[in-house]
C-alpha cells in the first residue's frame, strides 16, 4: 500500500506538468511573466522555451516533488469511508483549489442538484482521468471505486478507475503484474475506447521487448494528438497497464541472476567503440560486477520501476498521470522499501500546491491511516 501511494507520487513528480502545477504557490505575477514568456517566445519564433521559475521568491516549490495526483490520492483517502457524493459537495462553492475539469464540472454539478450518476454522466470531461487516480486508494484497501468514480465520470472515465483499482488491489494482495494486467482487462470490454487502446498498448509494448523502446509504439498506436485531452483515461491507463507490464518483463528477462559487486584487482577497460581507436588495459584495484547465480522469488525493483515510470514521463501529451499511474502499479509490485530511497524522501511531503489543507501533509502517514 505504501508503495502504490509513493510510487504514485514519484510518477507524479517525474512528470513535467508537476513544476506547473506546484507553481501555483508561487506569486500570481511570475505565472503571469512564464505566459508573456511563452507568448514571447512564439511571436518572435524563439526555440528557448520558457520554465516556471521562482524571481525573487522562495524556490522550494519548484524542487522535484509532487503535485496533484499525490493530493487527489490523499483527499481520496481521508474521505474514502465518507459518502462520496456528500464528500465532494464539501467542496462545492470553494476557489482555494484546483482540480481537472470533470471535478469542477461534477461540483457544478453537485451544487445544481444533480447527483451521481448524473453528476458525472452529463459532465464535459466524463472521459477523464480523475476517477482512475482516486481509484488507487480504493484499490490498495480493496474497496470498489464504482460509487465515487460516479460522481465526477461516466464511461471510459468509470471504466478506468475500476481498471486501475483492480490492478492495485490484486498488487496489494501479492499477485504477480501479469495477473493484475489481466484483472484490469477483465474491467474493459475490447468494443470500448479504453478496452480497445489497452490492448493495443499491451501488445505494442510487449513487441517493442521494453519501456523505453515502447515509447514509440504507444506514441503511435494510443495518443491522440488531435485534440487537447492528455488526461484522457482512454489513453492514461492503457500506458500505464503496458508500461508497468513491459517493466516486470524487461526486467524478468534474467532469472537467477543477481548483479554483485566483488572487490579484487582487475582490468578496467575504456575507450570508444570505433574504428581506429584501441581499447587500453589499465592494471588497478577495482570493483567488477559479476553474475550470481542463485534461486530465488522474482522481485520488482527499483530498476523495474524506474524504467517503466520515467518511459511514461518521455510520452509529453500524457506526462501529466501516466507517470504517476504507472508508478501506482510498479510501486505497489515493489513495495515502498524497494523504492529509490531519493524518491521515497522527496515525495512524501505534500505541497498544498491544489489542496491547500494538504500542505506539509505525509503521504506515507496517510497510507499507514488507510492500511
Amino acid at each position: 500500500m505504501r508503495g502504490a501511494f509513493a510510487g504514485l507520487a514519484a510518477g507524479d513528480a517525474a512528470g513535467w506538468p508537476a513544476a506547473r502545477h506546484r507553481s501555483a504557490l508561487l506569486a500570481g505575477w511570475a505565472r503571469r511573466l512564464h505566459r508573456e514568456l511563452d507568448a514571447f517566445a512564439e511571436e518572435r519564433q524563439v526555440t528557448t522555451l520558457p520554465v516556471p521559475f521562482a524571481l525573487n521568491q522562495p524556490v522550494a516549490p519548484l524542487a522535484v516533488g509532487p503535485s496533484d495526483d499525490a493530493e487527489w490520492l490523499a483527499w481520496t483517502a481521508l474521505t474514502i469511508r465518507e459518502n462520496r457524493a456528500e464528500a465532494f459537495g464539501r467542496l462545492a462553492g470553494r476557489d482555494d483549489f484546483r482540480a481537472r475539469i470533470s471535478v469542477w464540472a461534477a461540483l457544478d454539478n453537485l451544487a445544481a442538484g444533480k447527483l451521481p450518476p448524473a453528476s458525472g454522466h452529463d459532465n464535459p470531461h466524463h472521459f477523464d482521468d480523475a476517477a482512475a487516480v482516486r481509484a488507487v486508494a480504493f484499490g490498495a484497501a480493496g474497496l470498489d471505486p464504482l460509487e465515487d468514480a460516479c460522481v465526477t465520470n461516466a464511461e471510459d472515465g468509470v471504466l478506468g478507475a475500476v481498471a486501475t483499482a483492480r490492478a492495485v488491489a490484486a498488487l496489494t494482495d501479492g499477485a504477480p503484474m501479469a495477473d493484475a494486467v489481466e484483472a484490469a482487462l477483465g474491467a474493459l470490454p475490447p468494443d470500448t475506447a479504453i478496452g480497445h487502446a489497452a490492448r493495443e498498448a499491451l501488445a505494442a509494448a510487449r513487441a517493442a521487448g521494453s519501456p523505453f523502446a515502447a515509447v514509440p509504439a504507444l506514441d503511435a498506436a494510443v495518443l491522440d494528438h488531435v485534440y487537447s485531452y492528455g488526461v484522457a483515461a482512454a489513453q492514461t491507463v492503457p500506458i500505464a497497464l503496458a508500461l508497468a507490464d513491459a517493466a516486470v518483463t524487461s526486467a524478468r528477462r534474467t532469472p537467477g541472476v543477481e548483479r554483485v559487486a566483488v572487490e579484487r584487482p582487475g582490468v578496467e577497460e575504456f575507450g570508444a567503440e570505433r574504428p581506429g581507436v584501441e581499447r587500453v588495459g589499465v592494471e588497478r584495484p577495482g570493483v567488477e560486477r559479476v553474475g550470481v547465480e542463485r534461486p530465488g522469488v522474482e522481485r520488482v525493483g527499483a530498476e523495474a520501476f524506474g524504467a517503466g515510470v520515467s518511459a511514461a514521463a518521455c510520452l509529453a501529451p500524457v506526462a501529466d498521470s501516466a507517470p504517476a499511474l504507472t508508478g501506482a502499479l510498479l510501486g505497489c509490485a515493489a513495495g515502498y522499501d524497494a523504492l529509490p530511497a531519493a524518491w521515497r524522501e522527496r515525495v512524501r511531503t505534500l505541497a498544498g500546491c491544489c489542496l491547500p489543507e494538504l500542505a506539509g501533509a505525509d503521504l506515507l502517514d496517510i497510507a499507514g491511516r488507510l492500511a
